[in-house]
């Protein structure tokens, strides 16, 4: 038992060793934990505002004026081919849909060009009898005139006329010449 005693005595005395020196010895302390780093966006500048021009007129300065329109002659647009001539097939006057295509790009300079009154001219090939081909001329300027007016040109500012085959586009006696015959033609007024 005295072992056991003894035993006990010096773990106390231990104890009390360890006691008395560890208020004495500095403790270490661990370093803090430093945070994970964040990304942050990198701030977008501010651009600076544009300060106003300030403008500066010479007093001697004039503003130009704008140009006035350009007036053409009824020759110089025909000669610029302004309103382009349509043709028609044999014998008939209904407009396919390359002659409604053009007519509807000679609305738009009609309607544009209000001052001008056009007449449209109404034109056939060679072959059939003179009182036909006048007819079937005047069919075709008046279906021409028609057109225009269901794409708003006024039905005033049209005149039709029927040459029949007395005004030929080209002198032949060809199908060549007969399709550039066969044609409503504009004359402005």
């Amino acid at each position: 038992m005295m072992k056991h005693t003894a035993r006990v005595l010096l773990l106390g005395l231990l104890a009390l060793c360890l006691a008395i020196a560890a208020p004495g010895c500095p403790k270490k302390k661990a370093p803090p934990a430093t945070p994970e780093p964040v990304a942050t966006p990198a701030p977008t500048p501010t651009p600076a505002p544009t300060p106003k021009p300030v403008e500066v007129k010479d007093p001697g300065f004039q503003e130009p004026k704008p140009a006035p329109p350009i007036e053409l002659s009824a020759d110089e647009i025909k000669a610029r081919g302004l309103l382009q001539t349509v043709y028609f097939d044999l014998d008939k006057h209904d407009l396919s849909d390359a002659t409604r295509a053009t007519l509807r790009t000679n609305a738009d300079w009609l309607k544009a060009n209000s001052r001008w009154k056009v007449v449209v001219e109404g034109h056939c090939d060679e072959r059939g009898t003179t009182e036909y081909n006048l007819e079937l001329g005047g069919r075709r300027s008046r279906a021409v005139r028609d057109f225009l007016v269901s794409l708003g040109v006024a039905e005033s500012r049209i005149r039709t006329v029927s040459y029949g085959e007395e005004r030929a586009a080209s002198p032949g006696h060809d199908e060549s010449a007969w399709s550039r015959n066969r044609r409503a033609e504009f004359a402005v007024e």
